[in-house]
């Protein structure tokens, strides 16, 4: 496990496109975030391709992998922040420079499609990234839960996975340690097999899915697909987060104990704090954690995840 530096004033903090590209509707809050970072005392670029567009859903494969690889590369930059979601970041995978991302660990940062990056990263390099805010949903939504971790994680190295008024909820009662492992459930799903597939031996899943674009029947073809090629033989745990379909509600963690049944007896829990919500945890992917249902906050880490 590499663990990168902790963010101190006066770095810099480099904004990549490796999702949808930065648009001019998306200014408002782009400016926000900027400001917000700027009150922290670190200082904020946007990469080179950030506002490219070519292909009309974001820059093109190269010009988001450039960019990746530079904010590795330049030692200026001490964080690189996924400016926000989209759909194939998996595109990716063979133009990241593991090398560089290895020789050169850093903080990097984002969710809901960054999944593919930050996951993949991780297991190529051993290099722990963050499931966490997109720059631009630092500062898009209400409540700035997500910019008060952003501090408490990347430059306190405060080691909570949850904030004061966070419950956890116990769906199968148990205790597990493993490594953290997931983020967004189609996403994860994609990189169970393949050229470019994660190795998920004794590790702590962690889930959670976008309502409005996979309804439950969707939630549970992906789970059975990762059930039916034995990832839910190796994992040690499984931790549940944000998940709301307004037309079918149905919980995500019901629809886990579905697919799962009796054949797995492995603890599962559930929180609100992470996924496509107001609350957004910075989850260490790659940090080693426990899961005790015995406890008020069931998920604990047990290693530094900056330093």
């Amino acid at each position: 496990m590499i663990i990168p530096e902790k963010l101190q004033k006066g770095d810099t903090v480099l904004v990549v496109s490796a999702s949808n590209s930065i648009l001019e509707k998306d200014k408002e809050y782009i400016d926000k975030s900027t400001k917000m970072l700027e009150n922290l005392g670190l200082k904020v670029d946007f990469s080179k391709n950030s506002f490219s567009n070519f292909t009309g859903y974001g820059g093109t494969v190269l010009e988001k992998a450039e960019d990746i690889n530079e904010g590795f590369r330049n030692p200026k930059y001490k964080m690189i922040f996924i400016a926000k979601g989209g759909g194939n970041s998996n595109s990716l995978f063979e133009y990241i420079d593991y090398d560089t991302v290895k020789n050169n660990p850093k903080i990097i940062c984002g969710f809901s499609d960054s999944t593919s990056i930050t996951n993949m990263i991780t297991e190529k390099t051993g290099l722990v990234t963050f499931n966490g805010p997109t720059f631009k949903s630092l500062s898009s939504w209400e409540t700035d839960y997500a910019y008060i971790w952003f501090e408490e994680r990347f430059m306190k190295d405060n080691l909570s996975l949850a904030d004061v008024d966070d419950e956890f909820y116990t769906v199968r009662e148990g205790y597990a340690e493993g490594e953290l492992i997931g983020g967004n459930l189609s996403l994860t799903a994609r990189m169970i097999a393949g050229k470019y597939n994660l190795n998920f031996d004794n590790k702590i899943l962690f889930i959670e899915e976008l309502g409005y674009e996979a309804e439950p029947a969707i939630c549970s073809g992906n789970l059975y697909y990762m059930k039916q090629n034995g990832v839910f033989d190796k994992i040690k745990g499984i931790w549940v987060g944000f998940y709301e379909n307004e037309e079918i509600k149905v919980e995500l963690e019901k629809i886990v104990l579905d697919v799962l049944g009796a054949d797995y007896n492995i603890p599962i829990v559930k929180s609100n704090n992470f996924g496509h919500t107001e609350k957004k945890m910075i989850i260490p992917i790659g940090t080693k954690v426990k899961i005790d249902t015995k406890l008020q906050r069931k998920v604990e880490l047990l290693e530094k995840c900056v330093k």
